[in-house]
C-alpha cells in the first residue's frame, strides 16, 4: 500500500507531502490546479522517463520519494529480497531530476536502475488514464486479465511445465545434434559450482534463521526499549500497572463474592488473569534479559546473507533455492559421467515432451476461448453503465505459429473495444482516449477485480467526458474496488468525490510573480464545502452544502 509520497521542486510544486490509506482516496480541484501534476509524480517515481522540464524553475533539482507498506506477503517483498534491497516491512523510493536532464533513482536508500524502477513498480502501481505507466497496455496484462477470469491457473501452470519440459530435451538434442558439447569442459564448471555451494554450506531452513537473527539485532535497540515500556505497563508499574490493577481488583472481587458467590467465577478469571499477566511479564524480563546488540554478530550476518545473495544472482536463482541446487548439479553431473542416453533415445523423448505440450496448450485455449465470451459479455455491460452507450469489448484469440508457442500456450490475445456505432472492434490502446481508456480499465477492474496482486490502483480522468446518474455509478464501482485495495482516483465530479473514504484538495496559489500546487486532507466540514464547488452555481447556498452533505451520506450508506 502508498503510505506516503513527498514531492519538491516538481513543475508547479514547490513541497508536498501526503500520507494516504487504504479504501477509496480522491483528488479534487479547479482546473489547472495541477491535479494529475501529483499522477505524473508518481509515475516518475516508478520508472517513468523525465527531462529537465520537470524541475521546478528557479530550483536545481526535483526530488520524488514515494513510501510503500511492504509485508512479506506483498507482491514486490520477493522481488526485493532477490536484488537484495529489502528493509523491514517497507519500500521506499526516491527519484532525483536535474535542470540537465539527468536522472538518478534509490530504492530503500540503493542506487537503482531505470529498468528497476520500471519492474518494481509493476509490482506496486497500476495507474490508469492517459500515461504511459499503464499495464492495460502490456500483451501479459491482458492475457493474465483473460486467464483469471476464466480461472485458467492450474492450467496455465501445467501449459508452462510442459513447454519447460519440452524445451530442456530440444536444448539437450540440440547440443548432441550439433556435437559441440565439452563434456569435460561442462563437467569442470559443474564441479566447481558445486565446490562453491559445498563451501557455502547452507543448510535447510537456514536462510530464514539468519534473516530473522539479523532483524533482531539491527533492531536490538528498538525491540529493548519497547519491551521496557511494555513490562512497566504489565508488571513493574507499582502504581498503575496492569498487574497491580487486576490484582487489586480481584482482591475486591474476591471478598465480594463471599457476599454473593455468584461473582466467584469472575473472581476466579480475574485470578487466571492475575498468573497469566505475572508469567508473561517474566517471559518478556528473561527475553529483554538475554537481548543484547552484538555488532560483530550482525556484521558477520550480514555478509552471510550477502554471500548467499550474490550466490544466488550469479546462478539466477532465489536464495532459497541454493540448498536444492547443489543435488540437481550433482545430478547433472552423474548423468553426463554416466554417459548420456542414445540420441533416438532422446528425439523420442523430445517429440513425446512436444506432443503433451501442445495438447495442454489446446485445452487451454478451448478454455480460452470459453472465458473471452462471458468476459466480453460482462465488460461490454459495465461499459454501457460507465457512461459508453455504444461500448462493446472483446478478447481476441487469434493462434500463433507452432515456431512461436511459448510458456504462455499457443494464443495472441487481444483485449479490443469498439465504442461508437460503426466503428471496427480495434486494440483499447488505439481506439480508446484517456477518459474511454481509463473507464474500460475500471470495468475490467470490477470484474476482473484480482486478475494481479498490484495492491495500489490510480485513476486519472476516469470520469472524462461523463456526468450525472452515470458519474455517481462510476464512483460506487470505484468504491467497491476499493474494498480490498488502495484506490487513487483524481476527478472533477462530484458525484465521483462523494464516494471517496479519504479526500484530498489541489489548489494552485500565486503572488502575482510565481505559482505553485498546494495540497491537502480535507476534514469533514471542508469535504462539504468542496463538493458544493464542484456542485456549481455562482455562488454557495445552503441548498447547495445540503445536497452536498446527502451525497457524502448516502455513499457512506
Amino acid at each position: 500500500m502508498l503510505s506516503l509520497i513527498r514531492i519538491r521542486n516538481y513543475a508547479v510544486i514547490d513541497e508536498v507531502e501526503l500520507e494516504f490509506n487504504q479504501g477509496l482516496s480522491v483528488m479534487t480541484g479547479e482546473t489547472g490546479a495541477g491535479k494529475s501534476i501529483l499522477v505524473d509524480a508518481l509515475g516518475l517515481a516508478l520508472g517513468d522517463r523525465a527531462d529537465a522540464s520537470a524541475v521546478r524553475q528557479g530550483t536545481d533539482r526535483a526530488e520524488i520519494s514515494v513510501l510503500f507498506d511492504c509485508d512479506t506477503d506483498h507482491p514486490a517483498s520477493a522481488w526485493l529480497r532477490e536484488q537484495g534491497l529489502d528493509q523491514d516491512d517497507c519500500c521506499l523510493i526516491r527519484r532525483l531530476i536535474s535542470t540537465e536532464g539527468r536522472s538518478r533513482a534509490f530504492v530503500n536508500s540503493h542506487p537503482v536502475t531505470l529498468q528497476d524502477l520500471k519492474t518494481l513498480g509493476d509490482f506496486l502501481v497500476n495507474i490508469h488514464g492517459q500515461h504511459a505507466h499503464q499495464s492495460l497496455r502490456s500483451s501479459t496484462a491482458q492475457r493474465e486479465i483473460l486467464d483469471f477470469h476464466g480461472n485458467h491457473s492450474e492450467l496455465s501452470k501445467s501449459v508452462a511445465e510442459k513447454f519447460g519440459a519440452w524445451q530442456i530435451l530440444e536444448r539437450d538434442l540440440e547440443r548432441r545434434r550439433r556435437g559441440g558439447e565439452d563434456r569435460e569442459a561442462q563437467l569442470e564448471l559443474l564441479r566447481f559450482q558445486v565446490q562453491e555451494l559445498e563451501r557455502l554450506g547452507l543448510a535447510d531452513g537456514e536462510l530464514s534463521e539468519l534473516e530473522s537473527e539479523r532483524n533482531r539485532l539491527a533492531n536490538a535497540d528498538r525491540l529493548a526499549g519497547g519491551l521496557t515500556t511494555a513490562l512497566g505497563r504489565i508488571y513493574e508499574d507499582e502504581t498503575g500497572s496492569a498487574y497491580e490493577l487486576t490484582a487489586g481488583a480481584g482482591r475486591e472481587l474476591q471478598e465480594l463474592a463471599e457476599l454473593d458467590p455468584e461473582l466467584k467465577p469472575s473472581a476466579q478469571m480475574l485470578a487466571e488473569a492475575e498468573i497469566q499477566l505475572r508469567e508473561a511479564a517474566a517471559d518478556i524480563a528473561r527475553y529483554r534479559d538475554r537481548l543484547e546488540f552484538d555488532p560483530q554478530r550482525l556484521e558477520w550476518l550480514e555478509t552471510r546473507l550477502a554471500t548467499i545473495a550474490d550466490l544466488a544472482r550469479k546462478h539466477k536463482v532465489a536464495s532459497s533455492a541454493l540448498v536444492d541446487l547443489k543435488g540437481q548439479l550433482e545430478s547433472r553431473i552423474e548423468e553426463i559421467d554416466a554417459g548420456a542416453e542414445s540420441l533416438e533415445l532422446l528425439t523420442e523423448r523430445a517429440e513425446r515432451a512436444c506432443r503433451e505440450y501442445f495438447d495442454v496448450a489446446e485445452l487451454l485455449s478451448q478454455a480460452r476461448t470459453a472465458a473471452a465470451a462471458t468476459l466480453a459479455e460482462q465488460v461490454s455491460a459495465q461499459l454501457r453503465q460507465l457512461g459508453l452507450p455504444h461500448g462493446r469489448f472483446r478478447a481476441a484469440l487469434s493462434p500463433k505459429p507452432p515456431e512461436r508457442a511459448d510458456a504462455n500456450g499457443i494464443d495472441h490475445i487481444e483485449l479490443q473495444v469498439t465504442l461508437n456505432p460503426g466503428q471496427d472492434f480495434g486494440p483499447i490502446s488505439k481506439v480508446a482516449s484517456g477518459g474511454e481508456l481509463s473507464r474500460v480499465s475500471l470495468a475490467l477492474e470490477v470484474i476482473a477485480a484480482g486478475a494481479t496482486s498490484v495492491p495500489t490502483l490510480v485513476f486519472d480522468e476516469v470520469d472524462s467526458g461523463i456526468g450525472g446518474g452515470v458519474a455517481e455509478i462510476v464512483g460506487r464501482r470505484l468504491r467497491e474496488i476499493a474494498s480490498d485495495r488502495q484506490v487513487l482516483c483524481v476527478t472533477h465530479l462530484a458525484q465521483v468525490a462523494s464516494q471517496g473514504q479519504h479526500h484530498f484538495r489541489v489548489s494552485k496559489l500565486t503572488d502575482g510573480e510565481h505559482s505553485r500546487t498546494n495540497v491537502r486532507a480535507l476534514g469533514a466540514d471542508e469535504r462539504i464545502e468542496e463538493l458544493s464547488r464542484m456542485l456549481g452555481g455562482i455562488e454557495i447556498t445552503d441548498t447547495t452544502r445540503a445536497h452536498a452533505e446527502e451525497m457524502i451520506g448516502r455513499a457512506g450508506q
